[in-house]
């Protein structure tokens, strides 16, 4: 009669629940997702980088006030971009000035003469001055000197252009369409000439 061989492994069931215990043995942890701080490993790759250029002085001493500086101007890059796209945000507005609703900036399909004359008559120089800087847009569109889209900003205007009196101009054109400034008959003249500068393509 053949009988299985016995089992001779013995254990110590005591000890290994020490090691059950015991946080180095486990190694089920190995396991699981680690979780990531952005900024903590942005802050060590950073520190990592002035480690290797200026050692190991410069990056306790100065690392922090560095990612600070990092930080002020990633900032002040995004107010950037929102100003170039939305300079309306930043246009301070007058207490007192009057409601003002205009329709859409085009410049197609708009006799900009008589309607000029029209609103003159009125004495309404916000309209006035609107009415202006777009028919300056649409000769400036039609010269083939700005590629005007409806999208686009007054602001993306001036790269194109880059012009002195245009950029005066349009800084006039925001405050009244945006900041509620308030549009006078002065104003308006200035702008007038101011577009005919423009026109001429005067730099000065």
């Amino acid at each position: 009669m053949n009988m299985a061989p016995a089992d001779t492994l013995v254990y110590d069931t005591a000890q290994i629940a020490v090691w059950q215990s015991d946080p180095a043995f486990a190694y089920s942890r190995e396991l699981m997702a680690p979780e990531i701080n952005v900024l903590e490993w942005i802050g060590k790759w950073f520190g990592r980088l002035l480690d290797k250029i200026f050692g190991n002085t410069f990056v306790e001493e100065y690392s922090e006030v560095v990612l600070i500086c990092i930080a002020v101007l990633i900032l002040m890059l995004v107010i950037w971009f929102v100003y170039k796209k939305r300079p309306e945000l930043f246009m301070r507005s007058r207490k007192n000035a009057s409601p003002y609703t205009v329709g859409e900036d085009t410049i197609y399909g708009v006799d900009f003469a008589k309607e000029i004359t029209g609103v003159l008559a009125r004495k309404d120089y916000r309209e006035a001055v609107r009415l202006l800087y777009l028919q300056t847009l649409k000769r400036l569109s039609d010269g083939k000197r700005i590629d005007w889209q409806l999208y686009k900003t007054p602001t993306q205007y001036i790269y194109e252009v880059r012009l002195p009196a245009f950029r005066q101009m349009t800084h006039h054109f925001l405050q009244v369409r945006y900041g509620n400034f308030e549009a006078t008959e002065a104003l308006f003249r200035i702008m007038q000439n101011l577009q005919k500068e423009v026109e001429k393509g005067e730099t000065a």
